[in-house]
């Protein structure tokens, strides 16, 4: 009889192995390359191994299943990674704002099966979750995970370091594929990311590393999402894209995983509902002297002159009280270009705390002063930039919900070690365009957004409202 029930448990064990192994990591959901309404791509990792995948997908349970468009895939292949491949499969037909359903095929067995939203049009209200340096593998990341989850979010931005320290596959795998597409939702993460795309801006943890021999399987942002590539073109060394390190080894393997990603998709934009969104490459190696850099997005912003809302996201705060990264000013040299386009709020991330500024517009003095240090006493630090700011305080986001300027929303508390919890009660070490400052508690922003009317709410791990603001047009 032991016997027996030795060889039962053998062979269930095996079971759950063969289906585990199937994927390296669960597909999931992302806007592409060309995002709109009726379009999705579904990405996922398997082994480096040929078999014949497919992607169907239907409107209900009803309706009978519809083959995805072509199925391609990139090979991760560098030192200390095990080969392997993340497919990209194509959604076209879907309807705007629906849930629909979609299954994953291996050599004709169903293998995955999950329900995803389409993307809402101009004329629907939507709610998107916002949430920056993430993927701690904190306690509290993961429960942040399972409130924006509880949020029924239409999509979640993250304002850059989707992962700690350096931004590399193996990290990747240990500290955000098992929190944000987890099988379940509890206190350990939720399946958000096979039901809904995560749009990310990259992050000095996640591009600062460039050398390939030191680590490999650095930059992995460019491996696993996939975006529009509607940003400006630069060649390596170039104002806004270093030098990247390595044999040429080394820089081929990582070149083959990045595709066409690498480096176009540091900066891009799409619509989404009745907005536009600018995502921006803010880390200290970018130079915003430059005019290249800088006429592109005055030019996506103009271009975008019909959308009813306009936000901007990127990683390094231009505007931010808190005592950690104060002298990391370089992106204030844009705040004249976001006042003339409308923009209405700017969401960061970097500072691990919510800050909320006062509606304020910002006048700089020249290009301010380069900041460099390091080992080598060359690496760019930052940029201090003075000048004359203005602000609003007669709006409250209350009876007052008409803002005369831009509104910065710093929301960097979504998972790694807090900063400066000690000002949260001491108003007097606050810049005076700071409005609120809450850095005890890791939380995440939630906005609702419903034609000309803006709500967004800031929450903690348990759901506690901690600030809320509403703008109107």
């Amino acid at each position: 009889m032991k016997s027996i029930l030795a060889i039962l448990v053998i062979i269930f064990t095996c079971t759950i192995s063969n289906a585990q192994d199937v994927f390296i990591n669960k597909p999931y959901v992302q806007i592409g390359n060309n995002a709109s309404t009726s379009t999705l791509k579904v990405l996922w990792h398997a082994a480096n191994a040929d078999a014949k995948w497919e992607l169907e997908h239907r409107a209900n349970s009803k309706a009978a299943w519809k083959q995805a468009d072509a199925i391609s895939y990139t090979l991760l292949a560098q030192v200390n990674v095990v080969p392997n491949r993340v497919y990209h499969a194509s959604l076209s037909g879907l309807t705007a704002g629906t849930t629909f359903q979609y299954r994953i095929l291996k050599d004709g067995k169903e293998v995955f099966a999950s329900e995803a939203k389409a993307s809402k049009a101009f004329d629907q209200p939507y709610r998107f979750v916002v949430m920056g340096d993430i993927g701690a593998m904190t306690g509290d990341q993961k429960k942040l995970a399972e409130r924006a989850y509880l949020e029924k979010p239409d999509f979640i931005a993250v304002p850059g370091d989707i992962v700690y320290e350096n931004g590399l596959v193996s990290e990747y795998n240990k500290k955000f594929w098992p929190v944000y597409n987890a099988d379940k939702a509890d206190s350990t993460g939720a399946p958000i990311m096979r039901t809904i795309p995560f749009i990310a801006a990259v992050g000095n943890h996640d591009a600062d590393m460039r050398d390939l021999d030191r680590m490999p399987d650095a930059l992995a942002y460019y491996m696993y999402f996939d975006q529009p590539l509607n940003g400006p073109v630069a060649a390596e060394g170039s104002a806004w894209v270093p030098v990247l390190k390595g044999s040429e080894k080394n820089k081929k393997a990582f070149y083959d995983a990045a595709g066409e990603t690498y480096p176009r998709m540091s900066n891009f934009s799409y619509d989404y509902g009745n907005a536009h969104w600018t995502v921006i490459d803010a880390d200290t190696y970018v130079d915003w002297t430059d005019s290249t850099l800088k006429s592109w997005v005055i030019k996506d912003l103009e271009a975008s002159k019909n959308a009813t809302w306009h936000f901007v996201m990127f990683h390094h705060p231009g505007f931010s009280s808190s005592l950690d990264h104060f002298e990391q000013e370089q992106m204030r040299l844009l705040a004249p270009i976001f006042e003339k386009a409308k923009v209405d709020v700017v969401f960061n991330g970097h500072v691990h705390n919510y800050q909320r500024s006062f509606p304020m517009t910002f006048a700089p003095i020249k290009n301010g002063t380069l900041l460099v240090g390091g080992k080598d006493n060359k690496t760019v630090r930052g940029r201090v930039v003075v000048g004359k700011w203005t602000i609003d305080k007669s709006y409250d986001g209350k009876t007052n919900t008409h803002p005369k300027g831009v509104i910065y929303v710093i929301t960097g508390a979504g998972g790694q070690e807090l900063y400066n919890p000690e000002q949260e009660n001491d108003s007097d070490t606050w810049q005076k365009f700071t409005n609120k400052f809450i850095s005890t508690v890791h939380s995440l922003t939630s906005a609702e957004v419903n034609g000309n009317k803006l709500v967004i709410r800031q929450l903690d791990i348990n759901g506690k409202e901690l600030d809320k603001f509403v703008v109107e047009k």
